[in-house]
């Protein structure tokens, strides 16, 4: 007969597993740490380890959350990529200046823009690019996406190790997709900063409206130069004040 202990490590290993075939990583010390920097957001994910081999749906309803979102995927794309790191960016708008992206981290040499005519083309495009091992992220704009097509693609991400982060704008109805996660990015008043011109860092409301195993929730994050940073106190209306009139 197995013992307490026996049987406990039983379960975490059980729940290992299953958190591996869902595209989640067993948790260490070093992924805690290290995981992109979104500080209290990995909390949302099971061990507190951001899903790498899984897709990540943003939904965006206006021009505004748009914007904000594809700034917040380059930072997490530069994140993947690390430096050297190859990103394919799929859509069939270029809304991206690619010399920007340089100010998340992500090197404009090391995309590859494919810009399709077709919107029935984007799914197989994102499908074959997921296939490709070399990759270390798969950006895809894609209006509408149902439950069978996130499956496929699901799987091939599984197969493959890879991350595709896809982005929705507009979609006729948020229905139910196999994302091991889905978000909504929104913009947030910053402060300017005293010692430099402008508008001051970009700075989100990051909201995790469903996660595979894990817990929803939202949280502001700010994008200051290089590296993520928890925002826990709004700007005030005082500050507000102050950043229009200097």
């Amino acid at each position: 007969m197995k013992t307490q202990a026996e049987k406990s490590e039983m379960i975490a290993r059980l729940q290992s597993d299953i958190l591996s075939l869902q595209g989640f990583r067993t948790p260490s010390l070093d992924m805690k740490q290290d995981s992109f920097g979104l500080g209290p957001v990995a909390s949302a994910f099971p061990g507190g380890v951001f899903p790498t081999a899984g897709i990540h749906e943003f939904i965006s309803q206006t021009p505004q959350q748009s914007a904000a979102t594809s700034g917040f995927m380059a930072a997490l794309a530069g994140n993947l990529m690390r430096g050297d790191g190859i990103c394919v960016w799929v859509g069939t708008k270029r809304t991206i200046y690619p010399l920007a992206l340089t100010y998340f981290g992500v090197s404009a040499d090391h995309v590859i823009f494919i810009d399709l005519k077709k919107e029935k083309d984007l799914l197989w495009v994102i499908e074959e690019a997921l296939k490709c091992t070399a990759l270390s992220a798969v950006v895809g704009e894609i209006k509408e996406l149902n439950l069978t097509e996130s499956r496929r693609l699901q799987l091939t991400i599984e197969e493959n190790k890879s991350t595709g982060l896809l982005h929705r704008v507009s979609p006729r109805l948020s229905n139910p997709t196999a994302a091991v996660c889905r978000w909504q990015i929104s913009p947030v008043q910053g402060l300017p900063q005293h010692i430099l011109p402008g508008i001051g860092f970009p700075r989100w409301q990051v909201t995790i409206q469903k996660v595979r195993s894990g817990e929803p929730g939202s949280w502001q994050l700010e994008w200051n130069q290089d590296h993520f940073e928890h925002i826990t106190a709004p700007v005030t209306a005082d500050e507000q004040y102050l950043s229009r009139v200097g």
